[in-house]
C-alpha cells in the first residue's frame, strides 16, 4: 500500500508503485516514475523525466532530476534514471541530461551517495559506486562499477573513473583514472593499485599480482607508451582484469590518462 504524507505534493501525471512511501513536504513532478519499495524521506524534490527504480531510499532535501546546470541550456532535458537499491543521503543533487545524445543521466544499482554529493548532467554511474560527502562530478563523467570517490573530491567534465578504482579525499581530477587504481591529489596522480578494494571484492592473489606487474610495465616500463600497451596485451592475453585495464586505456585515444606519482608504491 502506497503511503503518502498529506503534506506531500504529487503532480497528476506522476506514476507511483503501490508500496512507495512519500514523506512530509516532498514534491513529485508530473513526469516522474517511482518503482516498488522506494522510500522518500521528508523534503525530497523529484522533477523532470526521472525514474527511480525499486528499493532506492532518498533522504531529506535531496533534489533529483532538475535541469542541467549548464549556461545557455534551454531545451527540455533528457531525464534521469536511478537504479535499484541505492541510498541517496541528504542534500544530494542529480541533474537531468542535456539531450545532446538523447540519453538521460544514469545512475546504476546499489550505490551509496553521501551528504552533498553532486552528479551533473549526462553522467554515467555504474553499479555499487560509493561517493563520499560533497564529492562532485562535472558533466559527462563516467564512473565504473565498484569505484569509490573520496569526500570533497571534484572530477572534471568528460573524465572517466575506471571500475574498482579508489579516489582519495579532496582530490581534483582532470585526467582519466584507470581501473583498479588508487589515486589522489590536486590534479590526481596514480599511487598504485587499489589492493585493499580488490581483496574485498575477492580478486584472486594471481589476478592482483598480474595487475601489479601489468601496471608497472605500462606506466614505468621502457619504450613508447603504445609499445608497452601492446607488450602487456600480448603477455597477459586471456587475463581478464589486465585486459580490462588495457581496454579502458585504448577505448578513447583522445582522453589523457593520469600518470603515476613520484612517490607511488608500485
Amino acid at each position: 500500500m502506497t503511503r503518502i504524507h498529506p503534506t506531500a505534493v504529487i503532480a497528476a501525471g506522476a506514476q507511483l508503485a503501490e508500496d512507495v512511501e512519500i514523506g512530509p513536504f516532498c514534491c513529485i513532478g508530473e513526469e516522474v516514475s517511482i518503482d516498488a519499495g522506494v522510500r522518500l524521506h521528508a523534503h525530497v524534490v523529484v522533477e523532470g523525466r526521472t525514474r527511480i527504480a525499486a528499493g532506492t531510499e532518498v533522504h531529506p532535501f535531496a533534489s533529483l532530476g532538475q535541469p542541467p546546470q549548464y549556461v545557455g541550456f534551454s531545451s527540455p532535458h533528457s531525464g534521469l534514471e536511478i537504479g535499484r537499491q541505492n541510498v541517496i543521503r541528504e542534500y544530494v543533487t542529480m541533474n537531468g541530461g542535456t539531450n545532446m545524445d538523447s540519453l538521460p543521466t544514469r545512475v546504476g544499482d546499489q550505490g551509496y551517495f553521501m551528504t552533498g554529493v553532486h552528479i551533473a548532467h549526462d553522467c554515467r554511474i555504474g553499479d555499487n559506486v560509493v561517493m563520499a560527502n560533497s564529492a562532485t562530478l562535472g558533466g559527462h563523467v563516467t564512473v565504473g562499477d565498484y569505484a569509490i570517490i573520496g569526500g570533497l573530491s571534484a572530477v572534471h567534465q568528460y573524465c572517466r573513473i575506471g571500475q574498482h578504482a579508489m579516489l582519495g579525499g579532496c582530490s581534483a581530477v582532470n585526467q582519466d583514472i584507470v581501473p583498479f587504481a588508487l589515486a589522489a591529489g590536486n590534479r590526481a596522480r596514480l599511487l598504485g593499485l587499489n589492493v585493499v578494494g580488490l581483496k574485498r571484492r575477492k580478486f584472486s592473489r594471481s589476478d592482483i599480482q598480474d595487475l601489479r606487474t601489468a601496471f608497472r610495465q605500462i606506466f614505468l616500463g621502457q619504450g613508447a607508451f603504445a609499445e608497452r600497451l601492446d607488450a602487456v596485451a600480448a603477455k597477459f592475453r586471456g587475463i581478464s582484469p589486465v585486459m580490462e585495464l588495457i581496454s579502458f586505456i585504448t577505448a578513447d585515444a583522445s582522453r589523457p590518462i593520469a600518470k603515476v606519482a613520484a612517490d607511488a608504491d608500485v
